[in-house]
C-alpha cells in the first residue's frame, strides 16, 4: 500500500493570489490588462490565429519574469505539510512555485507556463499525458519557427479563454479523495474551476484563505473557519491547525 494512503489527504485549490504574493502579475491586477496587453490579444484562440507572434511575445515576457521570482511562505508552507499529510494541489496557475517550492503532487488545471504543445494539439488527455510534441520549453522564449518533429508550429502550453479545460476530470477527482479541503488565493467564483468544489466529500472541512472578507460570500454555511490575511500569512496558520488538529 502506498504509505502517502496512510495520511490524512489535504486537497488545495490555488489561485492567482498566492502567486502575487511572490510578484507574479495577473489579468486581474488591473482590469485584464497585463502591463498594456488586453487579455483578449494575447490570451485566446482567436488572438494566436490573427498575430502569433504577439502572443509568443506576451508569453516569453511571462517567463522570464517567472525567472525573477521564488515560492513565497505559503508555497514552502503547503510543501512543509508533505511530511504529515498527502497534500494535493490543484491550481489554477501556469507558474511551477509550487513544485519549486517542493510539493509534488500538483495539478495545473490551466497548463504551464515552462511548457508547449504544437499548435494542433489540443492539449492534455484526462490522464495528463501530452498526446502530441514534447513538454519543454526549447529555450527561454518561443519564436516563430519554433515547431515539433512534424514542423508544426510550437505554442504555449496554457488554456486559453475560449478553450477547454481538458484536466478538469483529473481535479475532480482529486478533491473527491480529500479529507481537508482549503481554497486559497482565489474566490473560486468563476467556473468550471468553482464547481470543483461540488466534487468535496461532504465530510470533508473547507477553509478558505483570501485577504478580502467578500471572498467567502456563498461558502459561508460551509466554511469550516476563513483565515481573512494574504496567503503568506494564512497558510502557515492553517497549517499549524492542521498539525493540531491531526495530532501531529
Amino acid at each position: 500500500m502506498d504509505v502517502r494512503s496512510k495520511k490524512p489527504v489535504l486537497v488545495v485549490l490555488s489561485g492567482a493570489g498566492i502567486s502575487r504574493e511572490s510578484g507574479l502579475k495577473t489579468f486581474r491586477d488591473s482590469d485584464g490588462l497585463w502591463e498594456g496587453y488586453n487579455v483578449m490579444e494575447v490570451a485566446t484562440p482567436e488572438a494566436w490565429a490573427a498575430n502569433p507572434a504577439l502572443v509568443l511575445g506576451f508569453y516569453n515576457k511571462r517567463r522570464a519574469q517567472l525567472r525573477e521570482v521564488s515560492p513565497n511562505a505559503a508555497h514552502l508552507a503547503l510543501a512543509g505539510l508533505e511530511d504529515a499529510f498527502d497534500v494535493r494541489i490543484v491550481t489554477q496557475n501556469v507558474d511551477d512555485l509550487h513544485e519549486r517550492a517542493g510539493s509534488t503532487q500538483v495539478v495545473h488545471l490551466h497548463g504551464q507556463l515552462q511548457q508547449v504543445r504544437a499548435e494542433d494539439d489540443p492539449g492534455l488527455n484526462e490522464s495528463g499525458i501530452m498526446t502530441v510534441g514534447g513538454p519543454e520549453v526549447p529555450g527561454p522564449d518561443i519564436t516563430l519557427g519554433d515547431a515539433d518533429a512534424r514542423g508544426v508550429q510550437l505554442r504555449p502550453h496554457v488554456v486559453w479563454f475560449g478553450e477547454a479545460v481538458p484536466m478538469m476530470g483529473r481535479a475532480a477527482a482529486t478533491v473527491a479523495q480529500a479529507d481537508v479541503v482549503l481554497v486559497v488565493g482565489t474566490s473560486m467564483q468563476v467556473y468550471p474551476a468553482a464547481g470543483l468544489i461540488d466534487t468535496a466529500p461532504s465530510e470533508a472541512p473547507l477553509f478558505m484563505i483570501n485577504p478580502d472578507e467578500a471572498a467567502a460570500e456563498g461558502y459561508r454555511n460551509a466554511l469550516d473557519t476563513f483565515y481573512c490575511a494574504p496567503a503568506s500569512e494564512g497558510v502557515p496558520q492553517w497549517a499549524a491547525d492542521m498539525r493540531l488538529r491531526f495530532g501531529d
